[in-house]
């Protein structure tokens, strides 16, 4: 007998939506069956016929800065990602404190996620000047691979690293056999560049040029190329990189790429002057930008969409001055719901929202247990509406601070229900 069954007028499977019941025990999909097939199970949902059963999204891209600050924890973080039908998200190693760049610091974090969590949580280390020597114990303690940053981190216990810091990097990177996300903005572009100052955003966006991102790809491209390590572009946000990308891919050299939702909503020409909650970096460019990353998920040079929620505290975003804002967008209970409002505007579908919200993120954490509904894989799932259409509400999102701008903004799609390991952790209260 099955610990739970769970039918779905529509259940994804293998790119096509159809009618299924999906049996779960132990954690486990142990089988796909007929809509009205008689499951015996100790449990049984129906999902309403407005919603569509999916994978859990797998977040790759997540900062949640706990311990050591108080811009974000790990018990309102999943509550967030849970309510998105997220069940899966992996942490970066970025703001909290200790960083995430010796064993000692991993286990910390560990520790601190430890009970508090609704949804899997697992972990990136970091990849600076100091532990070059460290990333063999790192990996074997449980990282699911490595970040750096060719800038300037704002960090300064996240130190950047140098064109020969990332070559030794990246050799020990295919030894390994694993993975590093590169924070791909050139540090001697933007020391080059006008610092921002004041209110307007025109100087937020003209102190990290689209040629920041460039100068760096184009690095990672040519390192990954020499060592033969497999990278991945964090957060792509300028589409000038996009013929690097698609140019590497076609010639063998192992680099994927992400952009993430705020690149796919916003546009430079409307945040207003002081909407410090807009700061990331990278900037979100313009609008003719916006279309051309639209177009790299279409033709496949942008494999995946994460959040890169990156919360602080109010008083940090320095009341609408971007000389002084911390950089950082938070948006993780809004991501699916956000791509998918101008992915189904665009004539996608919704296997096209689960790769690169699922199925990719999962491939690249080597997490090959989810990411899709078959049979002796993870049972993190979520029912999904795709049709609601809600504006955000800032009382309603489980982050800890609720700084962000996606605040008035209409989604379509909610999450209804998520199961993580066949058991429910969020959902929905009908109103």
């Amino acid at each position: 007998m099955a610990d739970l069954v769970i039918r779905a007028e529509r259940v994804l499977l293998d790119g096509r939506l159809r009618p299924a019941s999906v049996a779960v025990t132990g954690g486990m999909i142990t089988e796909i069956a007929a809509v009205d097939a008689h499951v015996r199970a100790t449990d049984q949902v129906t999902v309403p016929s407005r919603a569509v059963l999916l994978p859990g999204f797998v977040d790759t891209h997540v900062h949640v800065n706990d311990p050591g600050t108080d811009w974000e924890g790990f018990g309102t973080a999943t509550a967030a990602a849970a309510a998105a039908g997220i069940t899966t998200i992996v942490d970066m190693p970025l703001d909290c404190r200790p960083v995430t760049t010796t064993v000692a610091a991993l286990r910390t974090k560990q520790a601190a996620a430890e009970g508090n969590c609704r949804v899997d949580v697992r972990f990136w280390a970091g990849v600076v000047p100091e532990n070059l020597g460290e990333l063999e114990s790192l990996a074997a303690s449980g990282a699911r691979g490595f970040k750096c940053f060719l800038a300037d981190s704002g960090n300064p216990d996240f130190g950047h690293l140098t064109p020969a810091d990332f070559r030794t990097a990246m050799n020990r990177i295919a030894e390994l056999g694993s993975v590093l996300l590169v924070h791909a903005e050139s540090h001697h572009v933007i020391a080059g560049s006008p610092p921002p100052q004041g209110r307007r955003y025109a100087s937020f966006l003209r102190s990290r040029p689209d040629a920041a991102e460039e100068d760096a790809v184009r690095l990672v491209v040519e390192t990954a190329a020499a060592t033969g390590a497999r990278a991945h572009v964090v957060h792509v946000s300028s589409a000038n990189v996009l013929p690097l990308l698609a140019d590497a891919r076609r010639s063998g050299v192992s680099v994927t790429a992400e952009t993430c939702p705020h690149y796919l909503t916003f546009a430079a020409e409307t945040i207003p002057d002081g909407g410090t909650e807009f700061a990331a970096c990278p900037p979100v460019r313009d609008a003719a930008n916006r279309d051309r990353l639209w177009d790299g998920l279409l033709d496949g040079t942008l494999d995946m969409v994460v959040s890169d929620h990156s919360p602080c505290a109010p008083k940090l975003k320095a009341d609408g001055d971007f000389g002084i804002a911390f950089g950082g967008v938070s948006s993780l209970q809004v991501g699916p719901a956000a791509v998918w409002a101008h992915a189904a505007q665009r004539g996608f579908g919704l296997p096209d929202l689960s790769r690169w919200m699922a199925q990719k993120p999962a491939e690249l954490a080597c997490l090959i247990d989810r990411g899709r509904i078959a049979t002796g894989l993870r049972a993190d799932l979520c029912a999904f509406d795709p049709d609601t259409e809600t504006s955000v509400h800032t009382d309603d999102l489980h982050h800890r601070h609720r700084v962000t701008p996606y605040a008035g903004v209409t989604i379509r799609g909610e999450a209804i229900q998520t199961w993580v390991a066949g058991i429910p952790v969020f959902e929905k209260v009908p109103a």
